[in-house]
């Protein structure tokens, strides 16, 4: 009992306390992360990285604000669309500064705590660390770690917000990508109508087309696409040409091993009906191209994909159901999440 009153009195002399000196915050507000109860533990610890209410909005800022790229032209919210599922609709190559061009096209941005590699080609292995290449590559942000870091804590706005959602100290790297990641960490896509489906929520149902091409999909494109997240994370050659023009070898260029030789990570398919271009070059416009290409284009190399090897052969009844198949992994609710948009950056 006299614990208990202890307890109590503390409570109450803080609350007090705070009332005296309203200038006095009581920290960070914590934040409540929505999972959905039929996909796998996340990958990211956010134990380590903990949500708050002020992070997620620091972190938000830092997205959209194109002062983060050397000639403050390019945020990260510039490439990444929210209405492309944060890739980059129709442009098949990353766009830069100085209106440089990538040799890649712009991956979506959701479900990233799902996810241990990062990249095309997996150069990436840890989620807080992502946003480092495309602030520093000269061909997209091209800033430097150390100005920008200079350019974040001359700034008042910046500091008052860091101290808020991280305390007394200097605004470092570690900060900066740890609130960056944070708001990544909200980008999540769990609620299409496939999802409603195998929830069995009540009155939703795929239509026959719909049902046609879940078969499809379940019959010769699920071994890598796997449900829920609709890919496996790993790295595969898919049979695409060579594109001599870009010179991409794909995930050799991380690991030095020709068997990765045009290896490139499977992407998720949700919300695919929303950010084409398609592929890591963005080669393909329209989905029925991916179509045709996995049916009657693969290319033959060494590195080629047993899964792939011989072609998935597919009639045009199946590319048909295949596309309102994938149309039901669209999620509404992510692509006009406001708490997700764009927001005006003023200096």
């Amino acid at each position: 009992m006299i614990r208990q009153a202890i307890y109590i009195a503390c409570a109450f002399l803080l609350i007090w306390s705070c009332r005296r000196n309203p200038g006095v915050s009581p920290g960070p507000q914590p934040y409540q992360l929505e999972l959905p109860p039929d996909f796998p533990e996340p990958v990211y610890d956010i134990s380590q990285n903990p949500l708050t209410v002020e992070g997620i909005a620091l972190g938000r800022r830092l997205f959209y604000d194109p002062r983060l790229s050397r000639d403050s032209t390019i945020s990260c919210g510039f490439c990444h669309q929210q209405f492309a599922a944060f890739a980059h609709f129709d442009h098949p190559l990353s766009h830069g500064i100085d209106n440089r061009t990538g040799i890649r096209s712009v991956p979506g941005l959701f479900n990233l705590i799902w996810q241990k590699d990062f990249m095309w080609d997996g150069g990436v292995n840890h989620l807080e660390i992502q946003p480092l290449t495309p602030i520093t590559d000269p061909d997209e942000m091209g800033e430097d770690l150390a100005v920008l870091i200079s350019r974040l804590n001359a700034d008042a706005k910046y500091r008052s917000m860091f101290k808020a959602a991280f305390g007394e100290g200097e605004i470092n790297s570690q900060r900066l990508f740890r609130a960056l990641t944070q708001f990544m960490v909200t980008m999540n896509s769990f609620h299409s109508k496939y999802d409603s489906v195998k929830r069995q929520a009540p009155g939703v149902a795929f239509t026959y087309e719909e049902e046609q091409g879940y078969q499809v999909f379940q019959q010769k494109c699920a071994s890598c696409h796997k449900e829920p997240l609709f890919t496996d994370g790993s790295f595969r050659n898919n049979g695409l040409p060579y594109n001599a023009a870009l010179n991409d070898a794909g995930r050799m260029r991380i690991t030095n091993n020709t068997g990765d030789y045009l290896k490139f990570k499977v992407p998720s398919l949700r919300n695919i009906m929303k950010s084409p271009p398609y592929m890591h070059d963005g080669r393909f416009y329209d989905i029925f191209n991916v179509f045709d290409h996995y049916s009657e284009g693969i290319e033959q190399t060494p590195t080629i994909d047993p899964l792939v090897q011989n072609g998935i052969p597919l009639t045009e009844d199946e590319k048909r159901h295949l596309y309102f198949f994938l149309s039901t992994l669209t999620d509404p609710g992510f692509i006009n999440n406001k708490s997700l948009s764009e927001i005006l950056i003023e200096d």
